[in-house]
């Protein structure tokens, strides 16, 4: 049986417009094209769609998911990986409901609320799986490590300085900053800057590929919304993207 890329989009929703982008990029190309140039997929074309959605909902760039597509022709056993993880995932958010639900019941009691209950399930290494595939389990173990060391205030400290950040970022896109302007590349030095701090990934690494591993989470916040959102969205997310891309260009970091 064979779907129509208006029936794909419909189930998935997502748009025929990203399916295009998919088969112009190599990521998901149609099974046929009639003759009248509509574009069908075949259950195949479903199962690695299918594969390449979970992927992007773990923050992968396109670039990574066709990298991580091509490791594995057997879709039962990446399949089988992936529900794994969906698994976990599944068990982290039923603790973050347990912990919400009692907090909000011990608010309408008056009682004291438990520090150790309302945090469970809200744990930095719920991003393991995904920080091991992209940089490897040293990678991990050494953010684990730093991440963990800091104090409540650091970490909120730590926090806040991104939120700044993002905020900024927000600010010259609404001034229609350009993305070679001083502005925009101030922000981009103070971005790689905050991304240096790190340990673990490519940017902290003097050996690392700084600037492969920078355009690779610029095009990361253009293409998942999740972390387009931290700038209020796509547009602000292209921008940040852009004149990343441009610092690294003309200072060759």
């Amino acid at each position: 049986m064979d779907w129509s890329i208006q029936e794909i989009a419909r189930l998935t929703g997502t748009t025929s417009r990203t399916l295009r982008h998919y088969d112009a990029i190599g990521l998901l190309p149609p099974t046929t094209i009639a003759a009248n140039g509509y574009r069908c997929y075949d259950e195949a074309a479903l199962v690695r769609l299918q594969r390449i959605l979970l992927l992007k909902e773990l923050g992968l760039p396109l670039t990574t998911i066709a990298e991580v597509l091509d490791r594995t022709d057997d879709p039962v056993e990446a399949l089988s990986q992936h529900r794994v993880s969906l698994g976990r995932e599944r068990d982290r958010l039923d603790r973050q409901l347990a912990a919400v639900t009692a907090t909000i019941t011990r608010l309408r009691a008056g009682e004291p609320l438990m520090a150790e209950e309302m945090f469970d399930g809200f744990d930095h290494r719920a991003h393991e799986e995904e920080v091991t595939r992209r940089w490897g389990a040293d990678a991990y173990r050494r953010g684990d490590e730093w991440w963990s060391r800091k104090t409540p205030e650091q970490k909120q400290e730590w926090k806040a300085d991104f939120t700044a950040l993002a905020e900024d970022w927000i600010a010259a896109a609404e001034a229609g900053a350009r993305p070679e302007s001083d502005r925009c590349q101030e922000l981009a030095q103070r971005h790689i800057e905050w991304l240096r701090a790190v340990p673990g990934t490519p940017a902290h690494d003097p050996e690392g590929d700084l600037a492969g591993y920078v355009r690779g989470l610029g095009q990361m916040y253009v293409d998942d919304p999740r972390f387009g959102a931290n700038f209020g969205g796509s547009a602000v997310a292209e921008l940040v993207r852009d004149a990343l891309d441009r610092r690294l260009e003309a200072h060759s970091l």
